[in-house]
């Protein structure tokens, strides 16, 4: 069951990387208290073929994130279309030393 609700809010973080890339870059983009800069920053770390640890700036933003917010993004579908290996997702709350809330 843990490991269930970490795929959550990894998955929320990983359809929130996915809008990153289909937005133009002169709107900013906030999701669940992440900006695009923090988005971006973790964007290596879930897209294969050469997926890379998480940087100190990925962990920054997720640590600040919402994760209940993020946790709502659980089911989705778009994040292999987009290319974001969810299983690389789940493993960045592990990687940053982060627990996803209890509700997710």
């Amino acid at each position: 069951m843990e490991m269930g609700r970490k795929t959550v809010v990894v998955v929320a973080l990983v359809v929130a990387l996915a809008l990153v890339a289909l937005i133009d870059g002169t709107e900013a983009l906030s999701l669940c208290n992440i900006n695009d800069d923090g988005l971006l920053a973790c964007k290596p770390s879930v897209t294969e073929p050469n997926p890379v640890d998480p940087s100190p700036e990925c962990c920054q933003a997720l640590s600040g994130a919402d994760l209940a917010c993020l946790c709502s993004y659980k089911n989705s579908v778009l994040l292999p279309s987009l290319g974001i290996d969810p299983d690389l997702a789940m493993g960045l709350f592990a990687k940053c030393s982060l627990t996803p809330p209890a509700e997710c």
